[in-house]
């Protein structure tokens, strides 16, 4: 249908993301879809039987906007437990509809036209649109390839007095790189005394490999004071589809916060919120997470170990990336979207997450999947290059 109405786009450069236009291009060639982030293989019964059991007994009304206090209550006993930090239940956790919401929500609450914002390049699509659709302005720190850590040096002569928030993203989408107990001592140094708000996005926080502990900005006791620290149960529980995520922070904070979150969102899906706090009574469900994905990682790593794919270290996260350099000398993106094609084997091209397009010709596979789906991509490749 056409429209009489002349649009002056606010976003005219804003594309769709990659993640849809690989999965769609997947979907039409009949590839195996190892580009967007999400399992092929479901969560525990016990579960879905928790939300049923929910559903029947009539909870089913509109949660508090903050989230149910028993789901509340269960975020703040597992934050505790691990970090120990405890956050109080009424004014300091909220519960999301996802993590990308309660990072725009974040994002929204606190920075203002003009503001600047700190993000770390490769840096996950989300971030920068959201910092522009509020006005905001987005300046960009780089992590250094191959390994892609922190140059503080770099983050010290970016911050001005209009930097307003900086975001740090660990387990890193889309490198796997993570963020040390040492980054957190440069970054609290950094910015004391300052009215920088930090934006910890912490959603692979229970995927960390070869006995890598996480440093999250809630057990830092200068940090916790000033960031909104955002984890995800999609993540966690093999449940993107549900969109449910949480953040905790200071009260001050989740005040502002809670401002936005309101009138975007309001609350999230009462007997889900009522199933995962019942389900996260067994503590082993996150804590035996980095195992599960690693004799994924390991299994997915060896599969393409006789490839010409050079593999980069995954610290974390259920994402690898691999150059491609002696297989191919074409521009990621094209080199992306030929492996769909004509390998029938989807990646995410590592260029559309920096703003001026860098390629290193690299590429990001997803290891979160079935060992029959590994298996059918890696015999894709292994006809396509051995």
């Amino acid at each position: 249908m056409e429209t009489p109405v002349r649009i002056d786009s606010r976003f005219p450069n804003m594309g769709t993301t990659i993640f849809t236009v690989m999965s769609r291009l997947a979907a039409e060639c009949g590839a195996v879809n190892l580009s967007q982030g999400f399992p092929d293989f479901q969560a525990e019964p016990a579960l879905f039987d928790a939300v049923h059991r929910h559903m029947l007994a009539g909870r089913n009304q509109y949660a508090p906007m903050a989230g149910m206090p028993e789901l509340r209550q269960a975020i703040v006993d597992k934050v505790a437990a691990l970090y120990g930090v405890r956050y109080d239940v009424e004014s300091e956790v909220t519960v999301t509809a996802g993590a990308t919401q309660a990072i725009f929500t974040a994002i929204a609450a606190f920075v203002r036209p003009g503001d600047e914002v700190i993000v770390f390049e490769p840096v996950y699509d989300s971030y920068v649109p959201a910092i522009e659709t509020v006005g905001g302005t987005a300046v960009y720190a780089q992590l250094t390839f191959p390994d892609y850590v922190p140059d503080w040096e770099q983050v010290a002569r970016l911050i001005t007095p209009k930097t307003r928030m900086i975001i740090v993203n660990s387990p890193h989408n889309p490198t796997g790189s993570l963020f040390s107990t040492v980054d957190r001592e440069k970054l609290a140094k950094l910015i004391s005394g300052t009215d920088i708000v930090v934006l910890s996005d912490e959603v692979y926080e229970h995927i960390l490999f070869d006995g890598e502990q996480h440093a999250s900005l809630c057990a830092h006791p200068e940090l916790a004071t000033r960031s909104i620290v955002v984890s995800s149960f999609g993540k966690t529980y093999h449940i993107t589809g549900w969109k449910i995520g949480y953040v905790v922070g200071p009260a001050a904070l989740m005040a502002e916060f809670r401002k936005v979150h309101q009138f975007n969102v309001f609350t999230v899906h009462t007997p889900s919120q009522l199933g995962l706090a019942e389900y996260m009574q067994d503590a082993g469900r996150h804590l035996r997470l980095a195992a599960f994905y690693q004799e994924k990682r390991d299994f997915f790593r060896q599969l393409l170990a006789a490839t010409p794919f050079e593999l980069l270290p995954c610290r974390g996260t259920y994402f690898q990336l691999a150059r491609y350099d002696r297989i191919s000398d074409l521009p990621d993106r094209e080199f992306a979207e030929w492996m769909t094609r004509e390998v029938g084997v989807a990646v995410i091209p590592v260029s559309v997450f920096y703003a001026d397009g860098r390629d290193d010709r690299v590429v990001r596979f997803c290891f979160a999947k079935q060992e029959s789906t590994l298996k059918a991509a890696a015999e894709r490749l292994g006809k396509a290059f051995l």
